[in-house]
């Protein structure tokens, strides 16, 4: 399937969209149903995509990182997803927590961290929902109070994914402002086996090799080092981390497209029940060119939202990051839906593996953000509309 990207990007990019590609391609849907089914983990794809600078590409180079940015990783994932084989924890991982730490963690947490975040040996999850709060971070309850030089957290958090395998979480907690006595969210890296930091499994109809938890968070001691950057400046701190987020989601919802679609493409091509392919009837061909179409108009979104973000502007790449995810998560779920179409029963089988992605194309519009809330940033920050809340 043609694949017009020659002309906005770099022939470094090029050159990584082709490296990645072959690396999905030897790992593929087949290994990725095949790790779900007997319950295991991505470990094999994880480690090569480490080894060969994959996972740290967007990291500083003299933390152990490729020295890229937004844009490189964002080619990894999509490229990965694309092959059917996408890394779910490289949205987590390298993504907000490397980012958030590369930027604004001391000296000491970046040589603690970013090497293995590099390199893969280490993973760190991301909790900042709540039960309570669903996507309105003003209303997290996490607390963080002062005790001494320590800090202590007390806490619940949902939809966390990966705790199972990660060495630490980076939590989003409020500590309260001494002067206003209002609360001010900051970051915190809290250890796996922190005391009083529990996890349960939460049972899922997502077939997925990450795992979501819900966490609970019983008085956590930490010492004054886990708390990242400046404890004044946690909202910015906090939007540091949304926007590759919100990047990395749309590369994931773009990758899941294209495999779909590729699926779907291939199907139609060859499936022949009159005379000719079913692909020649415009009722097959024109929904999978329009599903065509919005994946790559999502995509130039996406990459305008991680040059933006690569070159600091941070509220350009606010909005723009908004609109990749929601485009993105909406041509992935039409992608989806006619990919599965088109196969018609064969669509609904494992062998064709397009059927358990009905439910894994919705991820992209409901996280991290819903697709409404979305609209509502659009329509506050962009179009100057008045708030309904």
């Amino acid at each position: 399937m043609s694949t017009a990207r020659t002309a906005l990007e770099t022939e470094e990019h090029q050159a990584l969209r082709a490296a990645v590609a072959a690396l999905g391609k030897r790992y593929g849907r087949d290994y990725m149903t095949t790790v779900i089914r007997e319950g295991k983990h991505t470990d094999e794809l994880w480690a090569e995509a480490a080894k060969l600078g994959y996972l740290g590409v967007n990291l500083p180079e003299e933390y152990g990182g490729g020295g890229g940015g937004m844009a490189e990783l964002s080619i990894v994932l999509e490229e990965l997803g694309a092959a059917g084989s996408p890394l779910l924890m490289m949205i987590v991982s390298p993504a907000i927590c490397g980012t958030v730490i590369a930027r604004f963690g001391t000296e000491e947490q970046k040589r603690k961290w970013l090497p293995g975040l590099a390199d893969g040996s280490l993973t760190m999850a991301f909790g900042i929902t709540e039960p309570d709060a669903g996507s309105n971070s003003h209303r997290i309850t996490t607390t963080a109070r002062r005790d001494g030089d320590d800090w202590v957290l007390t806490g619940r958090k949902v939809f966390v994914s990966g705790v199972d395998i990660a060495d630490a979480t980076l939590i989003v907690g409020r500590t309260e402002d001494a002067r206003s006595g209002k609360l001010k969210p900051c970051l915190f890296i809290v250890p796996r086996d922190a005391p009083g930091f529990g996890r349960n499994q939460i049972d899922m109809e997502l077939h997925a090799p990450e795992k979501q938890f819900e966490l609970v968070l019983d008085d956590v001691r930490l010492s004054a080092d886990a708390l990242v950057g400046d404890e004044d400046a946690g909202l910015l701190q906090l939007f540091a981390g949304l926007n590759p987020e919100r990047i990395m989601t749309a590369a994931f919802g773009i990758g899941m497209g294209r495999f779909a679609l590729g699926r779907a493409v291939e199907y139609a091509r060859t499936r022949q029940v009159w005379k000719e392919p079913i692909g020649s009837h415009q009722a097959i061909a024109h929904p999978l060119a329009t599903a065509h179409i919005d994946l790559e108009l999502s995509r130039l979104m996406m990459q305008k939202a991680a040059r933006l973000y690569d070159e600091g502007d941070d509220i350009g790449a606010g909005e723009a990051a908004n609109m990749a995810k929601y485009a993105a998560g909406e041509a992935c779920v039409k992608a989806v839906d006619q990919a599965v179409h088109t196969l018609g029963g064969n669509g609904l089988t494992r062998e064709y593996g397009l059927a358990s992605l009905i439910t894994a194309s919705r991820v992209a519009r409901i996280a991290p953000v819903s697709r409404e809330m979305i609209l509502n940033y659009v329509s506050h920050q962009s179009l100057g509309l008045p708030k309904s809340y």
